[in-house]
Order: structure tokens, then sequence, then C-alpha cells
């Protein structure tokens, strides 16, 4: 049996997000709906998980003494990596000693937070088909990569970073040293080492949301979201749909690598693997024991939200991962830089049947950051994405 507390008071059930962006927010949004008492932690002040949670704090969460400082001095039941740049081995330190539990497990903070060890675990200790891969520390070790087997095109991301921040394809010798240098610039924390990928032929890319939780038995099953399938520009996602159709074969082995990535993490809440997929074939890409960017969708789509599905997870309640209606979603970037912009034509955006939008709330904009979505109901994926771009384009940031 779950219990839970009535918040701010002395048996709250109290929760603490380490990272507080848009995904953080929905989360946050989440856990109050069910009386929780949230604690938003974030690099910067008024991070939009701030503007909606109970408390709001801001460190260096890569500092291990500040992040155990801060845990100690609110002494939250649950605390819930939602990005990368945090000190895990502190996480590790704490839940060993019993301070505090880490969702989804301490462990999987750690693998998860760089590339490095998710995909050593997937390819080398679980045998799971990925891209060919080597890690480099030195532009001279990614160009010997390169040349011994790894081959044009391929793709260069940084071990640790988000939202295909540093990552590139390089096509040719002319692109190595451009691309070592944008991997430099774009990683977060781990500076100085990559990883270059070879390039699949893949037909195109899903993120299929897993979910452990605890079922009717009081056991943690596994469920998983309707795939999800997406497009990248530069590695940062640009709009997503739902349901992707794959064969069933397809769908099959794709739920099989889930199945066995998260079973080895560990641990309840909801999880976003991705794949390539190629007809029937199949490849995993990486995992991250949160709600995924590409998710957002899920706002339009389930009958519970990739958020809603995490907050219940975590707290040891039943899910429901079932399809509403197919949806679309699409990115509203800034388009300038400044602070405090504000935003035309929401009126003509959400004139459009079936839209909604999600306007984030970040106190400073940039040309390519995102700082909203727009979502579509629609009747199959292809009308939904359709209009979802077409109310996103409606959005118009500017400076105030």
């Amino acid at each position: 049996m779950t219990t839970l507390g009535t918040p701010l008071s002395p048996a709250a059930t109290k929760v603490m997000l380490l990272g507080s962006g848009e995904l953080g927010k929905e989360v946050l949004i989440a856990l109050q709906r069910l009386g929780v008492e949230t604690v938003a932690v974030y690099r910067y002040d008024n991070a939009p998980g701030q503007q909606v949670a109970h408390h709001a704090r801001t460190i260096t969460m890569s500092d291990p003494a500040q992040l155990k400082a801060l845990i100690e001095a609110e002494r939250p039941q649950l605390v819930v990596p939602e990005i990368e740049a945090i000190a895990t081995p502190m996480l590790e330190e704490l839940e060993a000693a019993g301070v505090v539990r880490v969702i989804p497990t301490a462990r999987a903070a750690r693998l998860t937070m760089d590339r490095e060890g998710i995909r050593r675990l997937a390819a080398e200790t679980l045998g799971l088909a990925t891209s060919p891969y080597r890690f480099c520390d030195s532009l001279a070790e990614l160009q010997a990569a390169i040349d011994g087997g790894i081959g044009y095109p391929c793709i260069v991301k940084p071990v640790m970073s988000s939202s295909g921040k540093g990552q590139s394809k390089i096509d040719g010798p002319a692109d190595v040293h451009k691309a070592w240098d944008y991997a430099m610039a774009g990683g977060r924390v781990s500076h100085g080492r990559v990883i270059v990928e070879g390039f699949i032929d893949f037909d195109y890319e899903i993120t299929l949301l897993t979910v452990r939780a605890r079922g009717a038995s009081g056991q943690i099953e596994t469920s998983f979201c309707e795939p999800i399938g997406h497009v990248q520009v530069s590695g940062d996602y640009v709009e997503s749909w739902q349901p992707q159709p794959m064969a069933a074969r397809a769908l099959e082995r794709a739920r099989h690598i889930a199945q066995e990535v998260t079973a080895n993490l560990g641990g309840q809440g909801l999880f976003g693997v991705e794949l390539f997929v190629k007809g029937e074939q199949v490849w995993f890409s990486e995992v991250s024991p949160r709600p995924h960017d590409t998710g957002l969708v899920t706002l339009c789509t389930q009958h519970q939200s990739e958020f809603e599905l995490h907050a219940r997870a975590i707290l040891g309640l039943p899910v429901d991962t079932s399809l509403r209606n197919p949806g679309a979603s699409a990115v509203i970037y800034g388009g300038v830089e400044a602070q405090g912009i504000v935003f035309d034509g929401v009126d003509e955006a959400l004139a459009l049947p079936g839209t909604d939008l999600r306007l984030f709330g970040k106190p400073e904009s940039f040309v390519k950051r995102r700082m909203g979505v727009a979502l579509a109901r629609g009747a199959d994926v292809e009308a939904a994405r359709v209009t979802a771009k077409a109310a996103a384009a409606k959005v118009r940031p500017r400076q105030a």
C-alpha cells in the first residue's frame, strides 16, 4: 500500500528534482496533482520547474559538496535526476548510507549520465545490437578511430551532453577537426572525451517510452508506450509523433531491447529508450532514465502523459500506458537573443482544431533555444504533424 502525505506538513511526501527545465516542470506539475511536496533544483534562478514547485533551490549540481549539503538540508524521500550534469558518485554515497532513494537508482543515474557507461552496458555486457563505436580522448585518437574501421560518414558526440549539444555528422576528413571542436564546446562536465559511431543506414528512429512500475501483484512490471517517431536536426529534436508505424517483428525486437536495458538498470520510473530501425532490424542508441523531450507529444496522445507515468511509477502507483489518439508535436524556437521575451500569435495557433501549446517560461531566449512546443491531435499522425507544424509557425517570439 502506498501512503502519500500532505504538502508542507510533517507528514509530507517530499520529492526533489535535480533539473527543472521544461521536462522537469511537467513532472513537478504531475507530482503536485498527487499532493506531493516538491523541491526544484537548477543551475540558474527562475527555471521553468522552479516556477511551479513548492521550493526552488539554485546550486551547481555537479559539485558534490553543494549537492550533499542540499539533500541533507531538505531531506526528501526521493531524489529524481532530470539532467546529466549531476555529481552521481555523491548520489551513490548518499543512497548507500540510506539518506535518500534515487530514481530509478543511483547506479542507473551514473551509468546513463554519460554515453560511455550506457553504451558499454548495452553492447558489451548485454550483447545488444548497436552501431560500431570507439571512445576517443583527443583529435588524433578520433582520426585514428575513423581511419581504423569506423569510416565515413560517422557521428561524433561528447560522452556527456543533452538535446544533441555538441553532436555532428562527419562526411569526410575535412569535417573531423570542426566536429572535435564542436563536441568540446557542447559537452557538459566531462570534457575531452567523445564517442564516434559508425553511421547506420536506418529507415527511422524511435523513442520507446518504457515504464517500470508496481503492478497489481505488488511486483515491478515493465510496460511500453506506443513508439514515438521523431525528426532531429543537428542532434536536436524538432518534431515528434505517436504512434510510429512499425513492422510487428521490429516492435517486438525494440521492446526486447528496452526490457533488457531497463531491467539491468533497475528501480522504478519511466525510461526513454532511443532506437534505430531498418525494416525488421533494430539497434540500441541511448537511454535516459527520465522523461524524454520527444515524449512531449504524449501530452496530447496518451491517457497518462510520460510525466504522469514517471510521477506515478516513482511513487509506487499503478500506471496506464495506453494511447488515446494519434498526435504530434513541433518545437517553437526562441528566434531572438533576449531576456523576458513575449509571444505573438498564441491565439492564432490555438484557433487551429485539436491544438494545444506549452510555453516553457524560460527566462532567457536564444535563436535556437527551445522555448515552447505546439501539440496537435489528429485522425492519423500525418494530419497531426501538419497541424502541429502550422501551430508552431504561428507562435512568434520577439523581444519585449
